[in-house]
């Protein structure tokens, strides 16, 4: 009887462990909403330090390079507003290439970060939940996991957020998210990476830069061309598994 009672106090504490990556996140987000330190992700703080932002950089380089990382993986994590203006910010701060680099990397350790989180402290309790329904549509999806991932960060029609959390939910592999996100969002990162590499005139015009920037025909059409293409394979397994059935 009390070696039972001992095993459910185990087994309660290592539920209530779980779920200490969201509880972190939770305290984190109420710290920076509570100190307005989310006003520091906007145009305007960008516009006003810009002189400030550019003397650091170019006395402190790759730390300053680090930093920007940091800083993005961190907003990316805690879902704050503010990814747009960051990766603007990288082009004018290091310039396309060093930008983009800086912000893929950013995002994919942020998106990780969320993944992690979610799987370990919902992902099995809800497919447990959602019983053989949601297994047999994790099983689809994660046999073409990638290239659905791929699809799913080239097309700027999903929120970042949520496409954060789903394959966590599915039991996609680390490796292949991780992969899948690096690779996916490079196109509307260098997009924005190149706009912000000529705020300079942006902001001497005292404008605002576009932040449609991704749903211009010259933008859009080329990321759907990709997930388009990003869809072939399935499309031949497919077709494939078809021609192959009695």
């Amino acid at each position: 009887m009390i070696a039972a009672e001992e095993g459910h106090r185990k087994q309660r504490r290592a539920g209530w462990i779980r779920f200490w990556p969201l509880l972190a996140a939770a305290a984190a987000v109420t710290v920076v909403f509570a100190l307005d330190l989310h006003r520091l992700l906007s145009f305007e703080a960008l516009a006003a330090h810009r002189g400030t932002l550019l003397a650091w950089v170019e006395a402190h380089g790759p730390l300053a390079a680090g930093a920007f990382v940091l800083t993005y993986a961190a907003a990316t994590a805690l879902s704050l507003p503010g990814g747009t203006v960051l990766t603007l910010a990288g082009g004018f701060l290091f310039g396309i290439p060093a930008g983009t680099a800086c912000s893929v990397i950013g995002g994919t350790l942020g998106a990780v970060a969320v993944f992690l989180a979610a799987r370990t402290a919902l992902g099995g309790a809800l497919r447990r939940r959602a019983g053989p329904s949601l297994d047999r549509f994790a099983e689809g999806f994660r046999r073409d996991a990638f290239s659905y991932l791929l699809v799913l960060r080239l097309v700027p029609l999903f929120p970042f957020w949520l496409v954060n959390l789903v394959p966590a939910f599915l039991g996609v592999r680390l490796g292949t998210y991780a992969a899948a996100t690096a690779i996916g969002i490079v196109p509307g990162t260098l997009a924005f990476a190149s706009a912000g590499a000529g705020l300079g005139t942006v902001f001497e015009a005292g404008e605002t830069p576009d932040a449609g920037i991704l749903l211009r025909p010259g933008v859009l059409l080329p990321l759907l061309g990709l997930a388009a293409l990003a869809l072939v394979p399935i499309l031949y397994r497919r077709l494939k598994a078809g021609r192959s059935a009695p």
